[in-house]
């Protein structure tokens, strides 16, 4: 099916699947150059599949989470953040290894830094195995998000990336993906022959400028790297832009559309992953693609007003009122 451009027809128990990392995330009281001895940290709990899979259910998708969590201690508080903010755990799988963790401390602007420590984590042993378990769920549901950085973490989540990617296309479902270029973790060329591979099964591809494209497609022009992402096989890509902008092709032609302003942001972290879930998540319930966005990006704006990835998840209602709100498309 098209699904994009004019919704994604039910089918299965979820509306939308999220495949990927859950994090142990923990948040110093100072910038992170000037954390000294002492410095207070709080723990919480993050990673893009999370806070897209947050989204989701805020948005009103039934929605449920496709990762591996460890068994150290923190595994079941983790899993009962995840079942309080109202994501299907019932098909998460568990590995004898710790969870992966980041350090990161408050930010409201996009070239935040994180310390991550996740060589050997119970993330990065996702495989090709795990998405043959969930194959039912996958060729049964409208929609799926995933990330780069799922494919990043190791060969065995590469592999697993690019199956549930296939095995969703071909059954007519709907691929959400964020390439979310990390250069501490993938080098440009692994990146690149991913991106390669899954955008001809992408549905909507949501990117940051310059950040990504530079890395990935060669340019720092929104326009130019929306059409190099749909040549490579994406069929809309949604593109941020700098601040209070967001660029949309369509495959019909490519327009700028204004991101609400947040009047008192405490932390951007997780912006773009509530933009993917909740645009996902519309999709899957049958808006139509401008609407889809036009949600995403005032959930994202809102979404900053809480510290970390899910500090902050809007309520559907507070998201609909702001996106009304929004001035149009310049």
């Amino acid at each position: 099916m098209s699904g994009v451009a004019q919704g994604i027809a039910h089918a299965g128990p979820y509306d939308v699947l999220v495949l990927g990392e859950v994090l142990v995330e923990i948040q110093a009281g100072t910038a992170l150059r000037g954390a000294v001895d002492g410095t207070g940290a709080r723990i919480s709990y993050s990673g893009d599949a999370l806070n897209a899979a947050a989204a989701a259910v805020a948005a009103g998708a039934r929605t449920a989470l496709l990762a591996v969590v460890g068994d150290d201690e923190l595994s079941e508080p983790l899993l009962h953040r995840a079942a309080g903010l109202g994501i299907d755990i019932a098909h998460v799988r568990r590995a004898p290894r710790p969870n992966g963790a980041y350090l990161l401390s408050a930010d409201t602007e996009d070239d935040r830094a994180f310390i991550y420590w996740r060589t050997g984590s119970a993330g990065s042993t996702l495989s090709r195995a795990h998405v043959e378990s969930w194959h039912d769920l996958l060729t049964g549901t409208p929609a799926l998000i995933t990330s780069g950085i799922t494919g990043a973490l190791s060969p065995s989540s590469c592999e697993a990336v690019l199956a549930a990617a296939e095995a969703v296309h071909r059954a007519g479902g709907h691929l959400s993906y964020d390439p979310n270029f990390r250069s501490r973790l993938t080098g440009r060329t692994e990146a690149r022959e991913l991106l390669a591979r899954i955008a001809p099964c992408t549905g909507l591809l949501k990117t940051s400028c310059p950040a990504d494209a530079l890395a990935l497609v060669g340019t720092d022009d929104p326009a130019e790297a929306a059409a190099r992402y749909r040549r490579l096989g994406a069929r809309a890509v949604a593109v941020t832009a700098g601040p209070g902008r967001l660029l949309l092709h369509d495959g019909t032609g490519a327009r700028y559309l204004p991101v609400p302003a947040n009047p008192a942001p405490v932390d951007a972290t997780g912006a773009g992953d509530c933009f993917t879930g909740t645009a996902t998540a519309r999709l899957a319930l049958g808006d139509t693609l401008a609407d889809a966005v036009a949600y995403g990006v005032a959930a994202a704006s809102l979404s900053v007003s809480g510290r970390g990835g899910t500090g902050h998840v809007p309520a559907f209602a507070d998201t609909a009122a702001l996106a009304r709100m929004r001035a149009g498309p310049e």
